[in-house]
């Protein structure tokens, strides 16, 4: 089964954490898809990356792409608002209360959640349920003064 990891925003939002998760994930040397709630979104997301840097320079960025620059296949970050994972990632990523059809596809999921929307964090509660059911081994990180805390 799958291990899932939630990921309870409380401090900065998604653009912020999200690139530090996937720059980890590119140290251990893994892919990983980024599904987002929208094309809109997907755009939004990709820009966020191209910006980013290890010391939020806006002269460095994350690599990666989406079905606007081809070449699934080479990025090491797919960014889809669909459940592909053409890159052939072994973790996926689910922002904006996105699911996947294809949990069982990969090694790691972490799923972001925005502590300071209600509607938010019912669905990610509605998940915890749903996933736990079914036999995925879950894990609850929140942010904390010093970063991520794994919390009980």
């Amino acid at each position: 089964m799958t291990e899932i990891g939630f990921y309870h925003l409380l401090r900065t939002p998604l653009e912020a954490a999200l690139p530090q998760l996937l720059a980890k994930t590119l140290e251990r040397g893994e892919r990983a898809v980024v599904k987002a709630g929208s094309e809109e979104r997907v755009r939004q997301l990709d820009d966020a990356l191209w910006r980013w840097g290890p010391s939020n320079r806006n002269d460095s960025f994350l690599p990666h792409g989406a079905a606007a620059d081809g070449n699934a296949e080479k990025q090491p970050v797919w960014l889809t608002a669909g459940d592909d994972n053409p890159n052939g990632a072994s973790f996926l990523f689910l922002t904006d209360g996105a699911t996947s059809d294809a949990l069982g596809d990969y090694a790691r999921c972490f799923t972001l959640f925005d502590g300071r929307d209600e509607a938010a964090v019912a669905h990610a509660r509605t998940q915890w349920k749903s996933w736990k059911d079914a036999g995925h081994s879950l894990t609850y990180w929140q942010q904390g003064d010093r970063g991520w805390e794994k919390k009980g």
